[in-house]
């Protein structure tokens, strides 16, 4: 049964939550916790590493996109308490992600020919960008704004500046109680992903991937490194509970916290 959904979005970044409606979207999942773990930002409105709110935990987290040479990963970090070098790290990543979102806006309204209305600033991200392409007059819906036009390789793809792997984990473990590998089979190799485990405390065990995994290569890792196991919705709208941890698992991760 799941208790805590450990990957969610909120405003901060690219999803739907806010503080305000997170508490009774945990209460319609049925989950007693939840982690807040926006794209490459900590969340001003969370004053501690954990809080309640409304009778819900609320972990203070962060998703953090690293380079690991051949490929990129993400990192969750959960429990937060603030650093000068993970302030100005994600102070200089919301700076690219406004470049960035700039430079894909001004290409798809080249690419297309229309206009698209959405706010260039800080949290900005592609779903932004995807919406807007979705309520304009062009020809994409959501899905096939990232699958045509601005995923990974197509022609409104634009990259973004990330730190390493290392620097990415050094800040992380600096600032946080507990850093794991997001989503291992999102990867295309996700066996040379799940190496990384190794210098991790955690790994995202449960997740919507909406496919058959081997979960039998997860085990292993799991297993062989002697890891917390985390799992989430990684909701960008209201809904949790999709994926997420038992209790067992729960206290493990709070008792590291």
């Amino acid at each position: 049964m799941v208790v805590a959904d450990l990957h969610t979005h909120t405003t901060n970044s690219d999803g739907e939550l806010t503080l305000e409606t997170l508490p009774d979207a945990a209460h319609r999942a049925d989950v007693e916790a939840v982690a807040v773990t926006d794209h490459d930002r900590i969340h001003p409105g969370l004053d501690g590493p954990v809080s309640e709110r409304d009778g819900v935990t609320v972990i203070h987290g962060i998703e953090l996109r690293v380079d690991a040479g051949e490929f990129r990963v993400d990192l969750l970090g959960y429990g937060v308490t603030p650093t000068d070098e993970l302030q100005s790290l994600v102070e200089h990543l919301q700076t690219d992600r406004i470049e960035r979102g700039r430079a894909i806006v001004e290409q798809v309204e080249d690419y297309t020919g229309v206009e698209l209305s959405v706010a260039i600033e800080e949290g900005v991200g592609r779903p932004h960008i995807a919406r807007a392409i979705d309520e304009s007059d062009a020809d994409y819906d959501y899905k096939s704004a990232f699958e045509e036009l601005i995923g990974d390789g197509r022609p409104c793809f634009v990259s973004r500046a990330i730190p390493s792997f290392e620097r990415g984990r050094e800040v992380l473990m600096d600032a946080c109680g507990v850093v794991g590998l997001a989503h291992p089979f999102r990867y295309d190799d996700p066996a040379q992903a799940l190496e990384l485990v190794e210098r991790l405390d955690a790994v995202e065990r449960y997740y919507p991937y909406g496919r058959e995994v081997d979960e039998s290569l997860l085990a292993d890792v799991v297993a062989r490194q002697d890891v917390l196991v985390t799992g989430g919705s990684d909701a960008h709208d209201e809904e949790l509970g999709r994926a997420g941890v038992d209790s067992d698992e729960f206290e493990r991760l709070t008792a590291r916290l």
